[in-house]
C-alpha cells in the first residue's frame, strides 16, 4: 500500500483525524454568535469522519455540506449521521478543497479543523473567501507557534513537515491581508492532542500492524506517527493548533 492508502486505512477508524474536541468546536461556534433562528449554509472542508460536522449539525439551524477527498471518511460520517438522526442536516460530498463546487457568495460559514494545511493556510483562506457571503465567517484550526522562539530540533521537524507553520500573530496578519476581519482566536489545550487524538491512535497501532502482516511500510508509517507524538509530548509548550475565526 502507498503512504496515502495507509493513512486512510488507519485514520478511517478514528473518531477524529486531528486534535480537537466537541468543547473546542462549540467554543469556536459560540464566539461567532449566530442568531438561533438564522438559517445557515455551512461547508465543513476536510471533514474527515466528521466529529466536528456532527457538533455543528447539533448546534446550528441550517445545513452542512461536509467535504473530503476520501470516500472512506465520508462513508463513516454518513453512517454516524444516520445513526443519530442528523442525515437531513449533513450532506457529504467528495471534493478537493482546492476545486470546490460552491457558487460565489453562497456560504454563511466555512469551517475547517486541522485540514487547511493540505492546501496551505494563506492559499486556502484566499481561495475559500470567494464562496462566503459578505459578512460570512471563516473558522479554521491551523498548526501554529505559540512562543516567539523554540528549540532548533522542533523548528527543523515542523519546517520539514509543514513549512507554512508560523506564529499566531502572523496567521492573523495573513487573514487581514486576504480580506478578513479577525474576530477571535484561541489555542487548543493539550487534552485535544493527547486524550482525543494521540492516545486513541496508539491504541490502534498494534491491531493495524497485525492487520498488515507487520509489513515494513506499515512499521515505517507507525514510526513516523510515533515521532510526531513524541515531539508533541516533549515540546507542547511551543506549538499547538490555533483556532482562528474571521469575518469576510
Amino acid at each position: 500500500m502507498s503512504e496515502i492508502e495507509l493513512l486512510i486505512d488507519f485514520h478511517k477508524d478514528g473518531e477524529r483525524q486531528g486534535p480537537g474536541s466537541p468543547e473546542e468546536t462549540g467554543k469556536a461556534l459560540a464566539l461567532i454568535g449566530f442568531e438561533q433562528d438564522e438559517y445557515l449554509r455551512v461547508a465543513d472542508i476536510g471533514c474527515g469522519t466528521g466529529a466536528q460536522s456532527i457538533i455543528l449539525a447539533k448546534h446550528i439551524n441550517g445545513h452542512i455540506t461536509a467535504i473530503d477527498l476520501f470516500p472512506e471518511f465520508l462513508e463513516k460520517l454518513d453512517q454516524k449521521a444516520r445513526e443519530i438522526g442528523l442525515s437531513d442536516k449533513i450532506t457529504t460530498q467528495r471534493q478537493s478543497m482546492d476545486k470546490l463546487q460552491f457558487g460565489e457568495n453562497e456560504l454563511d460559514l466555512i469551517w475547517s479543523e486541522g485540514a487547511i494545511y493540505n492546501i496551505g493556510f494563506e492559499a486556502g483562506i484566499k481561495y475559500w473567501r470567494r464562496f462566503l457571503k459578505a459578512g460570512g465567517y471563516l473558522a479554521v484550526s491551523e498548526i501554529s507557534w505559540i512562543t516567539g522562539s523554540r528549540p532548533a530540533e522542533l523548528e527543523q521537524y515542523w519546517l520539514e513537515a509543514y513549512p507554512e507553520i508560523d506564529t499566531v500573530s502572523n496567521k492573523i496578519q495573513a487573514l487581514e491581508r486576504n480580506g478578513y476581519t479577525p474576530v477571535a482566536h484561541f489555542i487548543l489545550p493539550p487534552y485535544c492532542w493527547i486524550d482525543n487524538y494521540y492516545r486513541p491512535m496508539q491504541q490502534r497501532f498494534g491491531k493495524f500492524l497485525e492487520k498488515h502482516g507487520y509489513a515494513d511500510t506499515v512499521k515505517a508509517f507507525i514510526e513516523s506517527e510515533q515521532k510526531e507524538i513524541s515531539m508533541y509530548e516533549q515540546y507542547k509548550d511551543y506549538f499547538s493548533y490555533g483556532f482562528y475565526i474571521a469575518r469576510k
